[in-house]
């Protein structure tokens, strides 16, 4: 794989996937439907999959791809797949809270190494340069041409006082018991992918994930957060989360800055 290709590629087409849900998010109406598992998938969902799916089979025809929106027809065969959630976070789309994401990534050996996490509505853009490591590009964004990229990295987090986020649309009672665990400065709520971007970026220590993802909900934000110095454990031992699996379903996680002190489950 030519990493500095890919890169090119996956921002070049988040931009774009961006702009596609962006007309669609700014019109008088949408219409929502209902998948098969009882979740929600709008024509910005469908128009950003078809978008990304034909630009990675025309860069990378020899690279399994799996996107969300057509995984009833995907097994991974080999160790390297490319993953897409097109739309992360179609709940706050669909009430136009603004936060969710165009998420791209590549998985090689069970592990998200490369991604792009574009949140189109808050104008945040991260992504892993061809070396793993990852940045933040602000914008204006434009697809020609990059703008002005900033390194980042996790906190050096303080036990004494850690920064939490949770999910807007999934938080419950077993994420609030488990948070209390912790000794807590602050909290803020975030939507999609995004919440692994605000770890990657040390405006958050710790992200516990207490409910149902697929690894294309996680996998690019995954990826930034690998790139930024953290880390992504599973829930009940603390061991990598890995990618590939049966069904491509993930149980619960923990995404951190490495200085935070996990607590068990």
């Amino acid at each position: 794989m030519n990493y500095d290709e890919l890169i090119a590629v996956i921002r070049r087409l988040a931009l774009e996937a961006g702009d596609k849900i962006m007309e669609i998010y700014d019109s008088d109406d949408f219409d929502v439907k209902v998948k098969s598992d009882d979740s929600p998938v709008t024509a910005a969902d469908e128009a950003a999959d078809a978008l990304i799916s034909a630009g990675l089979r025309a860069a990378f025809p020899d690279v399994l791809l799996v996107t969300e929106e057509q995984s009833a027809s995907h097994e991974v065969r080999g160790d390297t797949f490319l993953i897409v959630d097109p739309l992360d976070g179609t709940k706050e789309f669909i009430n136009r809270r603004g936060d969710f994401t165009v998420n791209i990534a590549l998985v090689e050996k069970g592990v998200p190494t490369r991604g792009v996490v574009y949140a189109p509505a808050r104008d945040r853009m991260f992504y892993t340069l061809a070396d793993g490591t990852s940045v933040e590009e602000t914008g204006p964004f434009s697809v020609e041409h990059v703008g002005k990229v900033t390194p980042i990295r996790v906190a050096e987090s303080d036990n004494t006082g850690l920064m939490v986020v949770a999910s807007k649309s999934h938080r419950d009672q077993a994420t609030d018991d488990y948070i209390n665990k912790y000794s807590i400065k602050d909290m803020k709520s975030a939507g999609s992918s995004l919440k692994f971007c605000l770890v990657a970026t040390g405006e958050a220590d710790l992200y516990p994930r207490v409910g149902r993802t697929m690894e294309w909900d996680t996998a690019a934000g995954h990826a930034v957060l690998g790139g930024a110095g953290g880390r992504v454990v599973r829930f009940d031992d603390h061991s990598p989360l890995v990618y590939g699996k049966d069904g491509f379903a993930n149980p619960f996680f923990i995404a951190s800055a490495p200085a935070v002190d996990l607590k068990g489950a």
